[in-house]
Formats: C-alpha cells, structure tokens, sequence
C-alpha cells in the first residue's frame, strides 16, 4: 500500500513550548486515518502544519512523493489536499448549490476569476455541484440558502464542498461537532463512503465513530504520537482505554 502523506520529526514550536514535538506519520492512500487525543494533544496544530495554515519549525512533510515545508497553503490546495475545519465556512447568503458551485469553481485557480464568461457556460461546475448534492442528500435542499440549513446540515455541506475540489486527501477536523444526535449517522455513513473514493485523514473525538469507521488510528498526547495502529490494536491499549476509551470500551 503507498503512502500518500508522510511526516518525519514534525515539529511545532512556540518558544520552549512544542505543540507537535516530532510526530511521525504515515497516511496510507485509500484508507481513512483517524488521529484521536484529549484537548491540548497536538491534533488540530499537526492539521495546521500539514495544510500550511502554520509554518512548522522542524522536520520533513511529504505528500504525493513532493515536499511540502516550502509551499504556502494555496499551493499544498492545487497539489490535492483539501480540509473542512471545526467551525463551519459557508457562504451563508447563498444557496446550497451555489456554496458547491463556487467550490467546484475553485479548482480552477487563477481562471476560476474570469468574470468575462457567463456562469452557465461552467457547466462542469454545476454538474459538479448537482453530483455531490446527491451524495450529500441534499438535493431537496438545493436552493435553500446555506444559512438556513441545520447546524448538521451545514457540516455535511461543507464536507461536501471539500470534495468538490477532487482532493487525492480530504482532511476533516471534528466533522461532528456540535451535530445533534440525528445528524451523526449521517455524517458517519458519508464519511464511510468517501473512503471508498478518496484518502481521508479525520480528527474526531466520538469514539463509536472512530472505531466504526478508521483503517489506522493515531493516538496523540502532549504533541506526540502516543499509540498508533489498527482499532483493534489502540482499542487493546491500557494506555487508550484509560485515558481516551473508558474502561467500558
């Protein structure tokens, strides 16, 4: 199995504290990999390193055999990396499909910018959107302005809107946060079925959901990798179930 991501000594560092002290990691392509820790343990700013949102201090990133440490964040977006973040990001005066429009129209670059042509004429782009309004279940809800939208409706699309772009690794950070207990099924099974398509790399805190759905789990703690393997594995862990599972788990 190839390694679409890799990290070697990945480092964080604000002054003599280390937010990702030497993290290595391998994410397989086509599996999804799920990184899990408590509060503080490094996983959102290991995200920020990898997506260019933060410049790390020390080691290596590679993706897709190129290295990454160099490249700004719009340039690790054109290279197939795209991500969802904790707080949603929507166009919240636009309809459904326009927010995936719009996204689908990103790929594009610079020429998603030429404002010469007319917006029918991107017929890809609506395709695009109309495809991944199917998906999301959200077809009914196509004109429905964004902001309109169930707090769990609008993780969905933004998930969605991150898929627009075709990423070879789709990066979801706490996807179900905040979402009722209705909307987390949902969530569950459509990040099940973008595994089948895409490398998805997920920080989650819903145990059930972690354990349901992962090929690999990485157990972070103070910025490092505490525990790292199958479920099976990081489930049988004293360490995992003390801390982060519950001895019931």
């Amino acid at each position: 199995m190839s390694i679409l991501l890799e990290t070697k000594n990945l480092e964080l560092a604000y002054g003599a504290f280390h937010a990702v002290n030497g993290v290595n990691l391998k994410v397989a392509a086509g599996t999804i990999h799920t990184i899990i820790g408590p509060n503080g343990a490094g996983k959102t700013s290991l995200f920020h390193c990898l997506t260019g949102e933060r410049q790390a201090t020390a080691g290596a990133i590679h993706f897709d055999g190129q290295p990454l440490m160099r490249k700004p964040a719009h340039a690790r977006v054109g290279l197939g990396m795209a991500r969802s973040f904790q707080l949603t990001s929507l166009f919240q005066n636009l309809s459904v499909r326009e927010n995936l429009r719009l996204a689908a129209q990103g790929r594009d670059g610079a020429r998603a910018l030429n404002f010469w042509r007319r917006v029918e004429s991107k017929r890809e782009h609506l395709e695009m959107a109309d495809q991944v309004l199917e998906r999301l279940q959200l077809t009914a809800r196509a004109a429905t302005l964004a902001g309109e939208l169930s707090h769990g409706q609008q993780r969905v699309l933004e998930v969605g809107m991150s898929i627009c772009s075709k990423p070879k690794l789709l990066m979801l950070d706490e996807p179900t946060s905040g979402m009722g207990i209705d909307d987390i099924p949902i969530m569950t099974q459509l990040i099940s079925d973008l595994g089948r398509d895409h490398t998805v790399l997920l920080i989650e805190h819903n145990m059930s959901i972690v354990m349901s759905i992962s090929q690999r789990i990485t157990v972070m703690s103070h910025g490092q990798i505490l525990v790292e393997g199958t479920p099976e594995f990081v489930r049988a862990d004293e360490r995992v179930r003390t801390a982060y599972l519950g001895e019931a788990a």
